[in-house]
């Protein structure tokens, strides 16, 4: 896939990929911090509440990664504002 305004793979980056993903080519680097986050328990991502302090851990979730849920964010974040 090609960088456009809903995909964009930073390969340079230290960090890439941030998460275990099948396949590298479709990895979207365009919510490297996932805007979902702020939702808790309603992002629909695979996260878990970890430690002491219940912390929300996404290690596990691909969601903000993957190409086909760019319109799926959007449509979250257009609905929280």
């Amino acid at each position: 896939m090609k960088n456009n305004f809903n995909f964009f793979s930073n390969r340079e980056c230290k960090y890439f990929p941030c998460h275990e993903t099948p396949n590298d080519d479709d990895f979207n680097c365009l919510f490297c911090y996932c805007p979902l986050y702020f939702l808790d328990g309603k992002c629909g991502g695979n996260f878990k509440f970890s430690g002491a302090k219940n912390v929300k851990n996404c290690t596990d979730c691909n969601l903000p990664h993957l190409p086909e849920y760019y319109d799926i964010i959007v449509s979250r974040l257009s609905n929280k504002l």
